[in-house]
C-alpha cells in the first residue's frame, strides 16, 4: 500500500517540494512504524524547506520535525500497537524522514506516549514549539523563579514558542510581558494571558551593557541584540532562557549582568533533550496547559498547504501554531 508524503529534493541550488506517493519500503530504519495523523509547521521547518539554513542533510527527504499518530507495528519494549505517540525533533527532517507524511518509521526511544487528555491534533498544536516552551518554563523554575519574583518577558510572542509560553506562564500565575513586532495582535496575546505588550523595537537595537532592572525572568527566541538587552535589564538573580535566533545567532553583550547581578542564562535544546526531560515536559504540559488557550493559537492546513505556510512565516504573517492534517 502507498501513502502520501511531501518530499524535499534538491536537483539544483534550490530545494523543491512535491506531494508524492511512497511505499512502506521507502521508509527509513526504525523499530516502530506509525500511522501519522498530524504534523505541524515550525520555524525550523520553514528554514529547512526554504533552504535558508542547512537543516536537511540528505536528499530526498520527507521534512517535518514533528508528528503524532498511532503505532501500527513495534518491536520496541514498552511501545505497543495501538499506542498514541508523539515525536519531536531528533533526526527528523535532518537525516531521517519526518512528519509531513501519512506514515513514519523511527526508533522507539524517539517517541513519547501522548497524555490521555490530549488528542493527536492537540499534541501537534503543541508540537516542538510548545514542548520547547515547557522546557523553558522548567529551566526558569530550576533557576528559582516563582510568580512572586516579578515580571517575565516573552519575546517573539506571536510565534509558536512565545504563544504557548504565555499561555503556560499566565496559567501558573506569572505576570507576563509580551514583546512583539505586531502590536495590532495585542488582543490575541492578552487572550493568552499577557498582562502587557511592548514593541520589539525597544529591545532590538544595540544597548548599554547594563541597564535598569526590569525582568525577573525571560523566555527569548530572538537572540542577538534582543537577548543582550534582556540580559542587561534583568533583576538580581534573574533567569533567562534562550531557544532561538530569529534576529541572529550573535550575542553582542557583556559579562556585567552575570557578575554584577548573578543572572543565569540557560540554553534550551529541544532536538537532543534526553527522554527523561521530554517525558517531564509532556507531563507538565498535560498538567499546566489550558486547552482553550491552545485552541486560540491554532490553525489547520493540509500537506499541500505547507509550502505556502513557510512563505507566510518569513513574511511575519503566521500567528501561533499551524497544524498539518496529513490525511486532508
Amino acid at each position: 500500500m502507498t501513502f502520501k508524503a511531501l518530499l524535499a529534493t534538491k536537483p539544483g541550488e534550490k530545494i523543491e517540494t512535491n506531494l508524492v506517493e511512497l511505499e512502506e519500503r521507502d521508509l527509513m530504519p526504525g523499530d516502530v512504524t506509525i500511522a501519522v495523523e498530524y504534523s505541524t509547521v515550525n520555524y525550523k521547518d520553514a528554514l529547512a524547506l526554504s533552504g535558508h539554513a542547512d537543516v536537511i542533510k540528505t536528499f530526498p527527504l520527507i521534512p517535518g520535525i514533528d508528528f503524532a499518530g498511532t503505532v501500527e507495528a513495534s518491536s520496541y519494549p514498552g511501545i505497543e500497537v495501538g499506542d498514541r505517540v508523539v515525536a519531536n525533533s531528533w533526526g527528523l527532517s535532518q537525516t531521517h524522514h519526518g512528519g509531513f507524511a501519512q506514515k513514519a518509521r523511527v526508533n522507539g526511544d524517539w517517541l513519547v506516549k501522548i497524555p490521555s487528555r490530549f488528542s493527536t491534533k492537540d499534541t501537534m498544536a503543541i508540537g516542538t514549539a510548545g514542548y520547547t516552551a515547557m522546557l523553558s518554563v522548567l529551566a526558569l523554575e530550576h533557576g528559582g523563579l516563582t510568580p512572586e519574583s516579578g515580571d517575565v518577558l516573552v519575546t517573539g510572542a506571536n510565534g509558536g514558542v512565545g504563544s504557548i509560553a504565555i499561555a503556560i506562564l499566565s496559567g501558573l500565575g506569572y505576570r507576563v510581558i509580551a514583546s512583539t513586532g505586531r502590536p495590532e495582535e495585542a488582543g490575541y496575546l492578552r487572550e493568552l494571558g499577557a498582562a502587557e505588550i511592548i514593541d520589539r523595537k525597544t529591545l532590538s537595537e544595540a544597548g548599554a551593557p547594563i541597564a535598569a532592572e526590569r525582568w525577573a525572568g525571560a523566555i527569548d527566541s530572538v537572540g542577538s541584540h534582543t537577548l543582550a538587552n534582556i540580559l542587561a535589564q534583568m533583576k538580581y538573580r534573574g533567569v533567562v532562557t534562550a531557544n532561538g535566533l530569529a534576529q541572529g545567532m550573535d550575542l553582542p553583550g557583556s559579562v556585567l549582568p552575570f557578575i554584577l547581578r548573578n543572572v543565569t542564562l540557560a540554553g534550551i535544546d529541544s532536538v537532543h533533550a534526553p527522554q527523561s526531560a521530554r517525558v517531564e515536559a509532556w507531563s507538565r504540559l498535560d498538567r499546566d496547559l489550558d486547552l482553550v488557550k491552545l485552541a486560540r493559537t491554532t490553525q489547520t492546513v493540509g500537506l499541500a498547504d505547507v509550502p505556502d505556510v513557510v512563505g507566510r512565516i518569513f513574511q511575519g504573517k503566521v500567528q501561533g501554531r499551524t497544524v498539518v492534517d496529513v490525511n486532508a
